[in-house]
Order: C-alpha cells, then structure tokens, then sequence
C-alpha cells in the first residue's frame, strides 16, 4: 500500500527498559505485530503479570520486505534516550530550522496573483497577527512547469519578494518532481537529453500522469541527478526566485496518479539497474536531500535551508520538515495530529505538522479555533487548505474570535526562544521536540495510553481541546512529588493527579513543570525576524525544593556561522537556594546580540525583604519586584543585563 512516508523503526517500551528495531529497507514493508494478550486492557495485562496468574505477555513482531537484504540494528537502551541517540547515530538528527521556519505559515492551494499574496500580508499586519512566511501552490507555475512563473498572474515575483522582504517574510513555492513532458520547457530538455529520468524496463523514460498531464520523474537515486536538481535552485535557474524564497517538495512518494496504488510501476528502472520496488520509500528522501542541496549552495553555503517534504523516511530529519498529508477538516482529523506527530518525533522527525484546518472540507468558527489552538503547540505551524474551500484567513472568520485566534498566534511567537533552544538540542542530540508522557514518566503506565497531550521537551505540558462544545477537559499531571503551574492563572496543581480544567472557547491548557525555566519573547510583532533582538523574560517554575534550571540557544538564526565560526549563545539558567545564576552551557559558543533580560516572573516564590543583581565587575545593584500573595508569584523588573554575560540575582 502506498504511503506518504515509512520510518521502519519499532520502539518498545516498559516501565523498566526501552528497546528499538531499526529494518533498514527502502521496499515496500509489512510489519505484523501479534500479543497474546491482545483483547485484554493494558491495566489487565499488567495485573495479570504482577499477580503472576495467566501466560507472560509475549508480542512477538514479524518484518516482511519485498525485496533487498535483512540489515536490522538493535537499539539496546536501555532508556528511551539511550535509543534516540543510537538511532540518530544512525540516521542523523533533525536539521537545525531556521528561527523563522518556527514562525506561523500561511497556505493554500492556490493564491491566485501577486496582489493576492501581498493583499494577505497586509492582511495580517492589518489585524494585527504575526506571520513569517506566505505560500504558493501549483497554480503559481506556468502551466504547472516548475521553477517558472505563471506571466499573467506572477509577472514580477522579484518585486513581490521584496515587498514581502520589506514586511520582514519569507515565500514558499511548491517544487514537485513530476516534470511535464513539454519539448519547449528547458527543465524537461536538460532531463531529457543527459538521461536523468527513471526508465521503464525496457530503458525508455518512464511517463506517468500528475498535475502537468504527461510527465516525466527525475531519478533521485542518481548522484548526478541530486547535483543537476540542486543547481536548478540558483538564482540564475530559478530566475524570478531570491533569497526569502525557500521551497515545498509535494507528490515525492512519488505520486503517478495512473500508476498502481497512485505510484510508479515497481519495475521501472533507477540508476545502477535498481527497479523501483527496491528503493520506493526512500525516493521522497532524496528529493528533499537535493532540494534542501540546492537552497544551501544557491547562498555559498552560508544560509540554512527550509524545504518541507510529503514523503519521508528514516534519515528525512536531516533535510527538514514533513507534515501529515491531506487531513480533512473534522474534529477526528484534529485529535489524530497528536498521535501522528508524536510517532513522528519519536523516530527523528521533529520538525512535523497537521494542515491546521484540514486540507479538505470547510471548518466551522469552533474548529477552525480549536485548530489554531492545537497547530500553535506542534512543532511545524501551518494553516493549509483545498482550492475548493472557502478563504479562511484567520480575519475572515467573524470578529468574535479574531483575538482568540490572535492570542493562539502570540502564544506561539512568544516561545520561539524555548522552542528554538528545543530544536538545538534536537539537532544536538537526537532527541524529539514534542514528547509523549511516558518518554518523562518511563514508570508511570498510566501515561502510556495517554496520547491527547504531550510534552514540548521536559517543561510545558499540552492538553489541546479537540471536542467540539467542550466545557472541560481531563488533564493528568504526572509526576509523583512534581509540581504543574497554570501558565495563564499560575495556580499550582500536585502530581500525580488527573485534574478537570474548565474551558472556554480562548482557553488552551498548558502546564509548566516545577523545575524548569522557560524563555519567552514577550513583544508579539509582524514576524519573527522582527523580535530576534528583543528583550527575554524567563518563567521560573520553582519546584518542591525551592530549584529549577533552563537553557536558551541562540544565534543569528539563519545562518551555519553556529557550527563553522560557533557564534552561538547556550545559557544555563539555574534557581537554588534563593539565588537565580547565569552561566555559559557551552564555553566554545560566542555570539555578539543586545537581546537583554528583561524580567523574571517566579512561580511558588514568597515574598523576599530585597532582591540584589550582581555582576562581574560592577557593585551589587537593587531590583524592584512585585509579590502576589495569591498566586506565590514574583516578577523581577529590568535586571536589565546582556543575555551573554554572567549575572546572579538574589533573593534576601
């Protein structure tokens, strides 16, 4: 059956030790999973094994390829971070995004002209919402010819560009890798004449259907192929595109709409003589491989690329994001992205998202918020839809939920720092952005069922609504002896327990764990290229102990100059013993920013008599603070230091 990506990896988890299975085959593959306790609930199953009555539960895992060799890797653990280490020593980790990539993305199939495109823009700066980046879909091309432009509808991208660059925003245009058979299209020519295509059996070039009509497919197994798609993204090649413009790899599986199971013919024929039965799943790979190729050389190697691809599998981290595919707008479709994009992250793929709305269908006010809500803490934010569904820009629902959708929006840009710091070590270490429970909570099995909230690394806990007419939700808090704060009222809730929140419409439940310390931007603006350099506000969430750490990376937020000329910033914050200290977490980074702490807001503190900030150098300074006996919250005022420096602020 065909899919839109295969990750081949199988975690297994217990409350004492995490196992992976790594089948290394890019064939089509059936995974046959069988229990012996397989009608019975997973609570049942665990008292069966602790009174020792019934069988032990066995699962036994059955791996079929069509073709290819058995190349298994066993990942020992023992811990879940154990095995994403040793599968990322495998495969790679997830792509540091640039910081704007993280921002909000706005899409559909199909804006219809550069007034359209820049009408949008406007219309985000004109109700006061942030966004990074405008999309364009197929019908942007000439007649679906990729890397041209439509002339009557897209006669001057390069002046749309800058513009779009003057509001500080990036493009997107869809680049697929199905090329129309067009003896007048150079793209199709230059494939045609140096044989880059994939063949059929009999060695002509295999012709398939998809949106241009007749078309033909690059051979992504080529190496010489890769280095000819990687150039077509000059800025001499892909003439009209510039440096804000990045790229949308879609139908990559590949996708041959007269093809069996809308894809190639297993017999047709890649480079080296492989048929394509031998290297389907790992096609869409290599076309994001190339792409995201193409965007690094187009700037001399300096700038990170952003290419978002359909089809993945394992090792796609390395290129950039994926998304879910074509959802539908329901509330099942809705509920269905957690689970999707936790697996995702679990097997490398952080950098992942749901088409907030649902590709197809047209969603009511109610669901359309609720998914603003939910795309707002996943980790790839883009609105997406279908070219026969209503517009759906978030100010043209009526006026009633334009700030619900608006405080959506700025809860997102307000932690880019803490979301980008997790992307760091992400990419650092291998380890997914957004978390089920269990991957915290390994001992607690009530967490392993539960897969309608999530963790964003170790401090924030997500509980999205996703009924409809929701009145409440049941959020477990997890944790025996943690401490869970309210990140809107900062009430305090005990682990473990399972907590009813009342909700309304605005309200999106999230949690900040005692013991961790969060870095927000606290000044939403039109982009996020336009709060880069704005001051930090740390959340500090003290736990029962009275401590809690954190970190912040950060960099010029586009560029390799972190890893070439390691300019980069890694701050260790930790709060113990009354006294909040700033250190380096990573000596060998140094990077230049007035980017400045602006306040310390402190959840579960008692009122202190003084609070002092010391600094290398300079004589002990007082803060002003406010106190809220209510809520045991602290805010410290304008300690005003560098992000960079070292600093202690103490309480007395």
């Amino acid at each position: 059956m065909a899919l839109y990506g295969s990750v081949p990896v199988l975690l297994a988890h217990s409350p004492h030790r995490d196992l992976g299975i790594f089948w290394l085959n890019a064939a089509e593959t059936w995974v046959d999973i069988s229990s012996n306790t397989a009608g019975k609930t997973l609570f049942g199953k665990m008292l069966d094994y602790l009174q020792g009555s019934g069988e032990t539960p066995q699962t036994d895992v059955r791996w079929m390829s069509e073709s290819g060799i058995i190349d298994v890797f066993l990942l020992l653990g023992p811990s879940v971070f154990d095995v994403f280490r040793q599968y990322a020593s495998l495969t790679g980790t997830q792509a540091l995004p640039p910081l704007f990539s993280l921002g909000y993305h706005q899409s559909r199939w199909n804006y219809r002209d550069e007034a359209d495109v820049l009408e949008v823009s406007q219309g985000f700066d004109d109700h006061n919402m942030p966004c990074d980046f405008i999309w364009l879909d197929i019908e942007h091309a000439d007649g679906k010819r990729y890397f041209t432009w439509d002339p009557s509808r897209f006669p001057q991208p390069l002046t749309m560009l800058e513009h779009l660059a003057s509001k500080r925003r990036k493009l997107v245009t869809i680049v697929d890798p199905h090329i129309k058979v067009d003896s007048g299209y150079r793209v199709h020519e230059e494939l045609q004449n140096q044989g880059l295509y994939v063949k059929t059996r009999d060695g002509s070039d295999y012709e398939g259907w998809c949106w241009p009509g007749a078309a033909g497919y690059p051979d992504f197994t080529n190496p010489t192929m890769r280095a000819w798609w990687a150039s077509m993204f000059s800025f001499d090649n892909y003439v009209g595109s510039a440096s804000n413009l990045y790229v949308w790899n879609d139908m990559n599986e590949p996708s041959v709409f007269n093809g069996p199971e809308v894809t190639m013919l297993k017999d047709a024929r890649h480079d080296g003589g492989w048929e394509h039965r031998d290297v389907h799943n790992i096609y869409g790979l290599y076309v994001q491989m190339a792409t995201a190729d193409g965007l690094v050389q187009r700037s001399g190697g300096v700038e990170r690329p952003f290419v978002l691809s359909r089809a993945f599998f394992a090792g796609s981290q390395r290129y950039g994001a994926v998304w879910t595919g074509d959802n539908t707008a329901e509330w099942d479709h809705l509920k269905i992205s957690i689970p999707m994009c936790l697996s995702l992250g679990l097997v490398g793929l952080s950098f992942c998202g749901a088409d907030v709305g649902g590709f197809f269908k047209n969603p009511d006010p109610e669901l359309l918020v609720r998914w603003y809500q939910m795309g707002a803490y996943q980790p790839f934010f883009r609105a997406h839809a279908h070219l026969d569904t209503g517009r759906r820009e978030p100010w043209l629902l009526p006026s009633q939920y334009h700030d619900i959708i608006r405080d959506a929006l700025g809860q997102r840009y307000s932690l880019l720092p803490f979301w980008y710091t997790l992307f760091y070590h992400a990419h650092l270490e291998g380890i997914p952005v957004m978390r089920p429970l269990w991957v915290h909570y390994p001992q607690d099995v009530t967490t392993f069922s539960i897969d309608d909230q999530f963790l964003l690394g170790d401090a924030l806990l997500v509980h999205p609504v996703s009924d409809a007419g929701a009145h409440g939700v049941q959020v477990y808090l997890p944790g025996q002896g943690e401490v869970w704060y309210d990140i809107q009222s900062y009430q305090k809730h005990h682990g473990p327990q399972t907590l009813y929140l009342p909700v309304t419409l605005s309200s999106i439940p999230v949690f900040q764990r005692g013991g961790t310390i969060v870095p927000r931007w606290m000044r939403v603006r039109r982009s996020s290229d336009c709060m880069k350099d704005d001051p930090i506000t740390l959340f500090v969430a003290l736990s029962p102990q009275g401590t809690a750490q954190g970190q912040l990376f950060l960099d010029d937020g586009h560029t390799f100059n972190y890893q070439t000329r390691h300019e980069f910033l890694l701050r260790q914050f930790s709060f113990s013993g009354n006294t909040l200290v700033s250190s380096s977490a990573d000596p060998k980074g140094h990077f230049e920013t007035p980017v400045w702490i602006e306040r310390v807001v402190i959840m579960g503190a008692g009122k202190p008599a003084a609070v002092v900030l010391q600094t290398k150098g300079s004589p002990e300074s007082r803060l002003s603070f406010q106190h809220d006996p209510e809520t045991s919250v602290l805010i410290l005022r304008k300690p005003g230091v560098n992000v960079a420096s070292d600093w202690s602020i103490h309480l007395r």
